[in-house]
């Protein structure tokens, strides 16, 4: 009869073990898909403070580019796209077909400006003009804040993934449906080209 009370504790103590593991591994795996959704949300401020920023930019170089409509127009149209399929991605970071949609949209919004910083450099007034100027250090500044969220989210989606996928954490990840994450990545060759913001 001591034997099987033996026999029971250890396999209650076995399975007590397991189950202590299995919930480290689920609540690991919560805590690195929190950080990754919280790196975006910092993509998301700066990607919200550069919209914001284009239409100033914009509104500033239409007194000196009025032959440059169509460049001006096409700007406007790519932010309003990136902003809308920003919202969309912010509201699941998880999702990869948002994520994707975005940095398609992102790739067209600078493809644009870098258009419009070509044109603009025609126009020597705009470059000395003082409102032009401090539009452009604010949008500089932007852009280089957007790199440095854009790296942290991408190595926060890249330590949940390597989670998700290495052993024996997988067994956890698939049937709690712990999904991969999309990285945000810049896929384009014209999306590698740096916008050059500065005069």
């Amino acid at each position: 009869m001591t034997e099987i009370f033996i026999t029971l504790g250890v396999l209650f103590f076995v399975a007590l073990v397991l189950v202590v593991w299995l919930v480290k591994i689920y609540n690991r795996l919560v805590m690195l898909r929190n950080r990754f959704k919280n790196a975006f949300a910092q993509i998301d401020v700066q990607l919200k403070r550069r919209y914001d920023l284009i239409p100033n930019l914009v509104e500033t170089a239409k007194g000196y580019l009025k032959h440059e409509r169509e460049t001006l127009e096409a700007v406007i149209a790519s932010r309003n796209q990136a902003a809308k399929l920003e919202g969309l991605a912010a509201a699941d970071p998880g999702n990869a077909g948002a994520m994707q949609n975005l940095m398609g949209a992102e790739g067209a919004l600078s493809g644009a400006m870098g258009r419009l910083m070509m044109v603009m450099e025609a126009y020597p007034d705009l470059k000395a003009d003082t409102q032009m100027m401090a539009v452009m250090e604010e949008l500089t500044s932007t852009e280089n804040k957007i790199s440095f969220a854009r790296q942290a989210y991408n190595d926060s989606v890249t330590l949940y993934n390597t989670n998700c996928q290495t052993f024996p954490n997988a067994l956890i990840a698939g049937p709690c449906n712990f999904t991969q994450a999309q990285l945000f990545e810049v896929t384009e060759s014209e999306e590698r080209e740096v916008v050059k913001v500065s005069f």
